[in-house]
């Protein structure tokens, strides 16, 4: 039999108005009172219709989390975090990927707004929905955070990785190894890989380098990047100019990198310094272990939450922006050129 508020209202001898606000904490309830309702919903195990609470209070207590794919454990790392603080704080999650397609991005957006959830979280969006206004539109209606490389050109509330000086000094620490013929590994479509791409033709210029060589490998952030970049790079590391170092946007490209170096017979990092991005669990594991930059992508997976959460209880409405720091970690797949 179906335990109901009018159950639960008998056994602790209230009324069914009081025992609603005390389960949805809307109106003022004596703490005595409050006891007796907790201990009924408790004795007879009285789960509340989440969606007739959710129409009285005009809230689901949830909060949709957007990402272009899962299996790069950069995506994961942050989700994790932004999970627990919204649990802690008594929201729920829901995960949605779009395989980094604009289309399948705004489809799964007006899925999040159809189900009434109470904000959303963007972690790196497509490029074409930042620039066609459609994310800068969205934050107006529904609190909205994007978590994305350091941009100035939109305006949405942003938490921020500091991309721009992670790749600098990625790029100086393989000048200062002696290395001036430097390749550049790339996916498709991606603010953060155009981001990077312009700082190193920036430095190639910068630097009076004459070798310049970018590769694409597609798609970025599934595990396929992987094998795909192994096939790519077949050319350039069998080629005469191959260059003595190789710079990828991501430590899923870089695996894909050294694999590519291992098939060729190409030392790591002997003969071919290699540097990845994001520092994810995967660049501690690989062998070599990756050179790689940090993101600090707990602080911004727990700060997002938190500002989300502040949006939507009323506290924080102007856009905002929050930068976080960056830093090289130095491990294995990097040497000084004979």
């Amino acid at each position: 039999m179906e335990i109901t508020i009018y159950d639960v209202a008998k056994k602790a001898g209230v009324s069914i108005t009081t025992v609603s606000r005390a389960i949805n904490n809307n109106y003022p309830v004596k703490e005595e009172t409050r006891k007796k309702i907790e201990e009924a919903i408790e004795e007879l195990g009285y789960v509340p219709n989440e969606i007739a609470r959710s129409l009285i209070l005009k809230s689901t207590s949830s909060v949709g989390i957007v990402v272009p794919g899962i299996t790069n454990l950069f995506f994961p790392t942050i989700v994790e975090e932004i999970n627990r603080v919204l649990v802690s704080s008594g929201f729920t999650m829901a995960l949605y990927s779009t395989e980094g397609d604009a289309k399948i991005e705004k489809v799964v957006v007006d899925s999040i707004i159809s189900r009434n959830m109470d904000g959303i979280i963007a972690i790196d969006p497509s490029m074409e929905n930042l620039e066609n206004n459609y994310f800068p539109t969205l934050s107006k209606k529904i609190p909205t955070i994007i978590i994305n490389g350091n941009t100035n050109k939109y305006k949405c509330n942003f938490i921020s990785y500091d991309e721009e000086v992670g790749t600098k000094e990625a790029f100086k620490y393989l000048l200062q190894l002696g290395h001036r013929e430097i390749a550049f590994v790339r996916g498709d479509k991606s603010l953060s890989y155009d981001l990077k791409e312009d700082l190193y033709r920036q430095f190639v210029k910068d630097n009076n380098l004459n070798y310049e060589k970018i590769i694409s490998v597609g798609m970025g952030n599934s595990l396929e990047v992987v094998k795909k970049t192994e096939e790519i790079c077949k050319e350039l590391l069998n080629s005469k100019d191959r260059g003595t170092a190789i710079f990828a946007c991501n430590d899923l490209m870089a695996v894909g990198v050294i694999n590519a170096c291992n098939k060729a017979k190409i030392k790591v990092p002997e003969d071919m310094s290699v540097i990845g991005f994001d520092n994810t669990l995967l660049s501690s594991v690989n062998h070599p272990k990756i050179t790689t930059v940090d993101l600090n992508m707990q602080e911004i997976g727990k700060n997002s939450a938190l500002a989300l959460i502040d949006m939507i209880k009323g506290k924080h409405t102007k856009t905002k922006k929050v930068v976080y720091n960056t830093k090289l970690i130095i491990r294995e797949s990097c040497s000084k050129r004979k």
